[in-house]
C-alpha cells in the first residue's frame, strides 16, 4: 500500500509490478502546473524515458536528491501550450547554460533551434543528466554576464561588429599563417594538420566575405529599423525585401562554419597537444580554441538573439 503525504509517493512501499502503473495514475491525476515527488531507493531514470514515450514531452523532471540512500524526483505536469525552450533561447537568457552545452558538445549556436531533448537524442546523451546540470545553473548566483538579450538591436549590431568582426579580422590572418607553418614542419608525423590547414584557409575566406556582407547589407538595415519610430513608414533595403528572406542564407553559412569548427576540434582531439609539439604548435592550438569560443558566441548572438528580434521588429 502506498504512502502519500503532500503529493509525495514513496514507491519503495509498492510491489514492483505496481510501481510504474501507480506513478502514471498519480501523474495523470495532476492538474496542469502541479507536481508529484517520488521517493525511491535507486535512480528512477527508466521511468523518465517511459513517461516521455507514453505521455510525450509534457512534463519536467528535476532531481531533488540523488542517493546513496534516497533518490527524490519532482515531476511537474506542464501547462497546456508550454513547450520546451530551444537551446538558443536558453543560452540567450542565461549564458551559464551555454557552458553546460559546451561541456557536452551540444551546439547551441548553429544548432540553437533544437531542444535539449532533441539534441541529446541525436548525440546519444543522457538527457536527464544534462537537464539536471542546466537546472543547477539556476541555483548558482549569476556573475553579472553581458545582458545581450536586453540590448537594443542597434547597440547589439555595433557590439558584434566592434567585438567579434574585429576579432576575426585581427586574428584570422595570424591563425592562417601559423596553421600553414605548423603543417609544413609537422605534417609528416601528424597528417591531420593538412586538413586543419585547409579548413582554416577556407574559414578565413568564408568568414571575411560573410561579415563583409553583413556590414554592407544586413546590419545597416537592422540598425535603421531599430531607430525608426513606429509612427513612420518602415525603411526599405536596397538588397532584399525582408530580413526573413536573407536570414536563412546567413544561418546556412553559420552552419558551414560550425561544421568546420567541429571538424577541427575532432582532428585536434579537443586541442590536446601531441608530445612533440613545439611553441608554434602550442600557439596554433591556443589560437584555434580562442577562435572557436569567440565564433560560437558570435553566431549565438546573431542566430538566437539578433535575427529573431529583427524579424519580429520588422513585422
Amino acid at each position: 500500500m502506498e504512502t502519500t503525504i503532500d503529493n509525495i509517493l514513496n514507491v519503495t512501499l509498492l510491489e514492483p509490478k505496481h510501481k510504474h502503473p501507480t506513478i502514471f495514475l498519480r501523474y495523470d491525476a495532476l492538474n496542469e502546473g502541479e507536481s508529484l515527488i517520488i521517493h525511491n531507493d535507486h535512480d528512477p531514470k527508466p521511468l523518465y524515458y517511459q513517461l516521455l514515450g507514453e505521455r510525450g514531452n509534457v512534463f519536467t523532471w528535476e532531481y531533488l536528491e540523488e542517493g546513496p540512500v534516497w533518490w527524490k524526483v519532482k515531476i511537474r505536469k506542464n501547462i497546456a501550450g508550454e513547450i520546451d525552450e530551444t537551446m538558443g533561447e536558453l543560452a540567450a537568457k542565461d549564458l551559464r547554460k551555454a557552458e553546460v552545452f559546451k561541456k557536452y558538445g551540444l551546439d547551441f549556436s548553429c544548432g540553437g533551434k533544437k531542444t535539449v531533448k532533441e539534441a541529446c537524442a541525436e548525440k546519444g546523451l543522457d538527457v536527464t543528466k544534462v537537464e539536471q546540470e542546466l537546472q543547477q545553473t539556476d541555483k548558482v548566483p549569476a556573475s553579472h554576464p553581458m545582458p545581450y538579450d536586453e540590448w537594443e538591436l542597434d547597440f547589439l549590431v555595433d557590439y558584434i561588429v566592434n567585438t567579434h568582426h574585429r576579432f576575426l579580422r585581427k586574428n584570422l590572418p595570424d591563425i592562417t599563417t601559423n596553421a600553414n607553418k605548423v603543417m609544413e614542419v609537422h605534417s609528416d608525423l601528424h597528417p591531420e594538420l593538412v586538413e586543419i590547414n585547409h579548413l582554416v584557409k577556407a574559414l578565413n575566406s568564408e568568414l571575411i566575405e560573410h561579415i563583409g556582407k553583413e556590414e554592407m547589407m544586413l546590419f545597416p538595415y537592422i540598425k535603421e529599423l531599430a531607430r525608426t519610430d513606429k509612427s513612420t513608414p518602415r525603411p526599405q533595403s536596397a538588397y532584399f525585401k525582408s530580413i526573413e528572406d536573407v536570414v536563412g542564407n546567413h544561418e546556412k553559412e553559420h552552419e558551414t562554419v560550425g561544421n568546420s569548427l567541429n571538424r577541427i576540434k575532432t582532428l585536434t582531439h579537443n586541442y590536446v597537444l601531441p608530445e612533440d609539439a613545439c611553441a608554434s604548435y602550442s600557439l596554433l592550438y591556443r589560437m584555434l580554441r580562442e577562435f572557436e569560443e569567440d565564433t560560437l558566441l558570435h553566431i549565438h548572438l546573431e542566430n538566437n538573439i539578433l535575427f529573431p528580434k529583427a524579424i519580429q521588429l520588422e513585422k
